[in-house]
């Protein structure tokens, strides 16, 4: 696991500093290769690279990583776990190694396969090769997304990298923010499309590769889930075989050559993870004593039982505050995300003790997990009643106080593609658009799950909430949160569900054994059954329950938003009377408004940190 950053096209005088500057953008990606670093610079590109030692620990891994005739410069960052086989194939073919590393089989395989590379490689993975003959520059992103891949386009000059921040020391890099992102944000609580929060700055859609040729980029898509359910509807069949391509996939998770560890929950997901991995050591966090925001005493209980150390962390309401700034500044871009800094305290934890975890993300994207998908099997005698009258109710609905009877009318007076955008539905376009001061072009949410809701039009609905979330809520929230806060500590974070056979298997899975009226993700737990006690199969998903709503009450915690709602950068973008509004309805029990209030915060320290006065 590693970072990488660097830049083509840049203009003669620039090239002339270019060691200076690749440094300097290298010092701030840091922390995602501290055991070393690695540069490549000629006339018209430098690459440079941080290392984090897992595989092939000895230098001869280190990069950059070259081919026979040194005529392509590979950089990567990641872990492909079919490396092996890959590399017999390849010295088969008459490919020389100097390495033992996983990274050497890309720069190989792309002179063997070359654009058709991808689609061969099981991992998670982005890289850069350049070419020095031709001088182009390829690169790829994984099939889910798990590693970061950002690019930016100034004149014609083109930078790429792990992390945003790392453009900022280059003397082309303009600041500037990207507004249609924040209207976007204040829906989705991420940024869902390729734009990212600074002008100019993308990021490469997972599942595609590009090639730029020094004028232009080519993007193309290599891979897209393709759900075909099998007419086999016996869910104990499919628990039998999401065992076996399970265990297989954690096998090859834990290659390394340094310790394994596991997060551990009190949830089906991580305990299905740390049950099979059979590592040395589980991690847990929570906070204060109350068992709705701490599953630290289940994690001790399951640790025990399946014979692992348990450490755990109780993270204080004042750790979490404090640390707000820097998780942020981590980030890259704001996510109003509350369990991403519980995420944080919990791989710091775990860097303590190894270099790589095991977690359990992805499991609800691609087998059915979260409680919504129960949504379309339920009240079948309302959805009967025609659609314009469902509407009509749905329309007055939304008039009254939302509560769990009203927003059951609410939802379903709108069709499928009208009403779920993802996991989160923070403001409504109305909302956002009477909350900000400013002008923006943002689509409406509806125009960017438009396109990938026409992909599996023929679908069922669970299926394609499921196909939806796999494309925006798990790459531009599980998956970001999940890199950024493993890098911010140095430590690799591995995801065997996100496995390209064990999805080869979850999206022939027919939906009756996906989900039901009473659960969710029915054929994977009935395999986490065997490899876990009962009640952990059964258990509900809580994630890492974080107490913002009890938090934003109290007057401590009440005085720091206010601070932060009346300040110039607030009178900037929002009109600070509704936000005002939000917290102080908040704050009499009025309305629950603390994930709109959050997601109005995060923005606000986020910008603070990039654009104002804030230090990291």
């Amino acid at each position: 696991m590693c970072g990488f950053t660097g830049f083509t096209g840049a203009k003669a005088q620039v090239m002339e500093n270019a060691g200076k500057i690749l440094t300097d953008m290298m010092d701030k990606i840091v922390h995602r290769g501290p055991d070393s670093q690695g540069q490549y610079i000629d006339g018209d590109i430098a690459m440079g690279f941080r290392r984090l030692s897992i595989i092939d620990i000895s230098e001869s891994g280190d990069q950059p990583i070259f081919n026979e005739d040194k005529s392509l410069v590979l950089m990567f960052n990641g872990e492909i776990y079919n490396y092996r086989e890959l590399r017999e194939e390849l010295v088969s073919k008459g490919h020389s190694f100097r390495t033992n590393t996983d990274s050497e089989v890309l720069v190989h395989g792309y002179e063997e396969y070359g654009c058709g590379l991808p689609e061969k490689l099981r991992g998670m993975f982005a890289f850069i090769i350049w070419d020095r003959n031709k001088k182009t520059l390829f690169g790829a992103r994984d099939m889910f997304g798990i590693k970061p891949f950002y690019y930016a386009k100034f004149g014609k000059m083109l930078m790429f990298g792990s992390e945003i921040k790392s453009f900022l020391p280059h003397p082309g890099f303009e600041k500037e923010l990207n507004t249609a992102a924040l209207e976007n944000y204040l829906t989705f609580q991420y940024s869902p499309t390729n734009e990212t929060f600074f002008k100019n700055v993308y990021k490469l859609p997972p599942a595609h590769y590009f090639l730029f040729d020094g004028t232009k980029m080519s993007i193309k898509r290599y891979w897209d889930v393709e759900f075909t359910p099998s007419q086999e509807e016996d869910t104990d069949v499919w628990a039998e075989r999401i065992g076996e391509v399970f265990r297989d996939s954690v096998r090859a998770h834990k290659i390394a050559d340094v310790e394994v560890g596991s997060f551990l929950s009190g949830g089906v997901d991580s305990s299905y993870v740390a049950s099979v991995a059979d590592v040395d050591k589980t991690f847990t966090v929570g906070f204060g004593e109350d068992e709705k925001y701490n599953e630290i005493g289940y994690a001790k209980e399951f640790s025990s039982y399946i014979g692992k150390e348990n450490i755990s962390k109780v993270i204080t309401p004042e750790e979490y505050w404090e640390n707000i700034p820097k998780i942020q500044y981590h980030m890259d871009e704001p996510l109003a995300d509350p369990s991403c800094i519980a995420l944080y305290f919990v791989c710091k934890k775990a860097s303590e003790y190894v270099k790589v975890v095991l977690s359990g993300e992805g499991a609800d994207e691609i087998f059915g997990g979260y409680n919504v998908y129960k949504e379309p099997l339920g009240s079948r005698a309302y959805k009967a009643l025609p659609m314009s009258l469902r509407r009509a109710v749905g329309k007055a609905a939304q008039a009254l106080p939302h509560k769990r009877g009203v927003n059951f009318l609410v939802r379903n007076g709108q069709t499928l593609e009208e009403r779920f955008i993802g996991n989160a539905y923070i403001f409504t376009p109305k909302e956002r658009k009477a909350l900000l001061k400013i002008k923006t072009s943002a689509p409406d949410p509806a125009a960017i799950t438009a396109p990938y809701y026409a992909k599996v039009k023929d679908r069922d609905e669970i299926t394609r909430m499921q196909y939806l979330d796999l494309h925006l809520w798990l790459v531009g929230d599980i998956l970001l949160k999940a890199d950024k806060m493993s890098m911010a500590n140095s430590l690799e974070l591995r995801v065997p569900f996100l496995d390209k056979r064990v999805m080869e298997l979850a999206q022939q899975i027919p939906t009756v054994c996906r989900v039901s009226k009473e659960n969710t993700k029915l054929a994977m737990r009935n395999a986490a059954l065997s490899a876990a006690p009962d009640k952990t199969a059964e258990r509900k998903k809580l994630g890492f329950p974080v107490p913002i709503r009890v938090w934003l009450k109290e007057d401590k915690y009440y005085r720091i938003m206010k601070d932060v709602f009346t300040s110039p950068a607030a009178e900037a973008f929002f009109d600070t009377k509704r936000l005002m509004r939000l917290l102080d309805d908040h704050r009499r029990g009025t309305y629950d408004n603390s994930r709109k209030i959050w997601t109005i915060y995060i923005f606000l320290v986020w910008y603070g940190v990039y654009f104002g006065d804030t230090a990291v």
